[in-house]
């Protein structure tokens, strides 16, 4: 049973995660030749101010982008 864990930072709308793990599900589906309810997608949202790039945050890169 394929088990995909997707972390992305916060704001992502559930639409967008629908889709994602659609497509994600039907390319393992279709490649490994498994039924689509054998196939697991778990998305971890992640604050701005807890992922970093670097040794700087994501809120902090986004920030200085706005300027």
């Amino acid at each position: 049973m394929p088990f995909v864990n997707i972390r992305l930072v916060e704001g992502r709308s559930q639409d967008q995660k629908n889709e994602i793990s659609t497509r994600i599900v039907d390319a393992i589906s279709e490649v490994l030749q498994l039924p689509k309810d054998d196939i697991w997608v778990v998305f971890e949202d992640v604050s701005a101010g807890d992922w970093y790039v670097g040794s700087t945050t994501v809120a902090a890169l986004r920030e200085k982008a706005q300027k």
